[in-house]
């Protein structure tokens, strides 16, 4: 089963909430601002960063921060971290959590400072 429409909008929502206790002030947010997307094929949530390119301010780019993935056969959610090889990894100091409340929480504590670096 894949998730639920119900689930998409709850997951909409609690990004949202993170997204808005973790952006820059106001003033800031033309040099740099967070942002999610939800991609219901591969039922993920992904958080990251816009700023201008540094080479042309009027060309944005994205910067991932983090990942979760929804695993439909164990009901959790497999957490992922952008490395510098610009690919997904694995977070291992906790690859699932049972919940996005979970994951939402471990992104916003980055104790091991994978996330937001």
């Amino acid at each position: 089963m894949a998730i639920s429409e119900f689930e998409i909008k709850r997951c909409e929502k609690l990004a949202t909430q993170f997204i808005e206790e973790h952006r820059p002030p106001a003033h800031l947010r033309s040099k740099l601002d967070l942002f999610f997307r939800i991609e219901e094929k591969s039922q993920s949530l992904e958080l990251f960063e816009v700023r201008p390119h540094w080479q042309n301010e009027t060309e944005k780019i994205e910067n991932p921060i983090a990942k979760a993935t929804y695993n439909k056969s164990k009901k959790n959610w497999k957490v992922l971290w952008m490395r510098a090889d610009l690919k997904w990894h694995t977070y291992k100091p906790m690859p699932e959590v049972a919940s996005l409340e979970d994951f939402l929480t471990l992104v916003s504590k980055d104790e091991h400072a994978c996330f937001f670096g």
